[in-house]
């Protein structure tokens, strides 16, 4: 993918706060790619891969209104380790080329990929900064918990597929800890955005 934009890369665990840090970016006039929603883009009605994902699991995958029935296909691939490696195979590549088609259209001054995956798939290749939404382990629990409704046993699953909290800090260039308060979060997150303003009118200048 051909850009002279900096892209910086956000992710962080379940329950970080990394859809409150987007949108801090956002009102800030900062566009941004956000790799969930494309997720469930590629996976519409009328798609491609909705009846590929159909013809492998079979018609009770769906809704009735013929969109795709997520909580059934998340229990599935959580608990089938092989047919969670089939979903990868098939929707990685689609989710990969609709993510770059967005970020060749951004027109912000630096633009945002937020993706939880970021790390664990190759959209890190995509990005030249990543950004790291830190916050304690309790702390995810405990949103997840009252965002999602689910219970603490299977916000543990989800956050044991993911990488530990320490590895993705370790792969950070920037973190931001997010602990609770609001106004120590919009401090970091200003501070960064004049950074990345920074970085990304060097490199439009390198590209010159």
């Amino acid at each position: 993918m051909e850009t002279t934009k900096l892209i910086v890369g956000l992710t962080g665990g379940i329950g970080s706060g990394k859809s409150v840090v987007c949108s801090r970016f956002a009102n800030l006039g900062i566009f941004v790619v956000d790799a969930d929603i494309v997720a469930r883009q590629v996976v519409e009605p009328g798609c491609a891969a909705l009846q590929q994902i159909q013809s492998h699991f079979g018609k009770d995958i769906l809704e009735q209104n013929g969109a795709l029935n997520r909580s059934k296909l998340r229990d599935i691939i959580f608990s089938q380790p092989t047919e969670k490696e089939w979903l990868e195979s098939l929707l990685h590549p689609i989710i990969n080329l609709e993510i770059r088609r967005q970020l060749s259209q951004a027109e912000s001054a630096y633009t945002i990929l937020a993706s939880p995956l970021l790390l664990e798939t190759k959209q890190f290749q995509l990005v030249d900064r990543i950004l790291v939404i830190d916050t304690s382990e309790q702390l995810q629990i405990e949103r997840a918990s009252n965002r999602d409704g689910k219970n603490e046993a299977q916000i543990i699953s989800i956050m044991r597929t993911q990488l530990s909290r320490q590895d993705r800090c370790a792969r950070a260039n920037d973190i931001i800890q997010n602990h609770g308060d609001i106004s120590e979060l919009d401090e970091q997150v200003e501070k960064l955005h004049q950074l990345y303003l920074e970085l990304a009118d060097s490199m439009k200048q390198s590209k010159q």
